[in-house]
């Protein structure tokens, strides 16, 4: 079952994409609202209208919203680290090989369950296996993440990510040494027009932003890595993963990025959320967490150091 949602455009949200603005008066992400207007859901003055059309004050829009599909993640006990906690929110510490949210077919074991167990019902903007969660890390890439408690927290968090407000950092072992001690990736990322489960830099693809900086030079003979501090602009899926493999320097140990180089003795892309920095999306205090680097990467980083990684 659907909904009908009807509004006037308020005179201070006049000239702004309709999507936008639609998702200001629903409980739904922008992405989500972009989705129901491409479907035709959405008219405006009654007329079936674009995700990019701007708006205009006192311009009637009326939204046919979908019913939120029931989460079917089921709660179960699975030890997570909680880093910190309050009645709005918590961050999490996630390790590598958990996923962080079901998937179709793939609906245990995963942070949500987990966070379902230990915290109870979850809000959801969108309704769909995702309570909580308003950002994600690939499953085996390790490190935090913020979780909304309440659903105030959930909008405001996920506004916050949306203006790119919410400060995400990354450490990563790559192949090779970059030439500039820092630099800015500014690449299209889209899905592979060949493998639908991978992404690529496509000229079509939607505007993605990554800033690295070296760290340090690791490795000896012929097993050359870096150590890199990133920081992501923009959140698209696996963006990291693929900027680092598109200027030459895949993150070791990743299968699908890395294909074909040596995995020096790791069973996953060593890719860790090192630190996340916030605005309290309730109290406004500013709120800032740092990860220690799990067994794995650590372990890496000191043999590379002494030269001894194993191909």
């Amino acid at each position: 079952m659907s909904r009908p949602v009807a509004f006037d455009v308020r005179p201070a949200e006049a000239g702004e994409r309709l999507d936008v603005v639609l998702a200001k008066h629903v409980d739904r992400s922008r992405t989500a609202c972009a989705s129901m207007i491409r479907r035709g859901l959405v008219r405006v003055d009654g007329r079936v209208a674009k995700a990019a059309r701007s708006v205009a004050a006192g311009e009637h829009v009326v939204a046919d919203v979908p019913a939120p599909v029931k989460p079917s993640a089921a709660p179960e006990e699975i030890p997570i680290a909680i880093v910190y906690e309050d009645r709005d929110l918590c961050v999490v510490d996630k390790p590598a090989g958990m996923a962080t949210h079901p998937a179709p077919g793939s609906t245990r074991g995963t942070l949500v369950n987990a966070l379902l167990a230990k915290l109870g019902p979850l809000p959801s903007i969108n309704g769909v296996l995702r309570p909580g969660i308003v950002h994600r890390l690939d499953k085996q890439t390790s490190g935090l993440l913020v979780v909304a408690k309440s659903d105030r927290a959930m909008r405001g968090l996920s506004e916050a990510i949306a203006a790119r407000t919410v400060k995400r950092g990354y450490d990563a072992i790559v192949w090779g040494m970059p030439a500039n001690r820092s630099g800015t990736i500014d690449a299209p990322i889209a899905r592979d027009a060949a493998v639908r489960t991978r992404f690529a830099v496509r000229p079509q693809g939607r505007r993605a932003v990554t800033h690295y900086r070296v760290r340090e030079r690791l490795g000896s003979g012929d097993v050359k890595t870096s150590l890199l501090e990133l920081r992501l602009e923009t959140g698209r899926t696996h963006q990291i993963r693929v900027h680092c493999a598109a200027i030459g320097h895949p993150i070791v140990g990743d299968p699908t990025y890395g294909a074909g180089r040596p995995r020096l003795g790791v069973a996953r892309q060593m890719l860790h959320a090192a630190r996340l920095a916030f605005d309290h999306p309730v109290t406004g205090k500013a709120l800032a967490f740092e990860s220690k680097w799990p067994e794995d990467f650590a372990g890496l980083v000191e043999r590379l150091r002494r030269g001894e990684a194993a191909r």
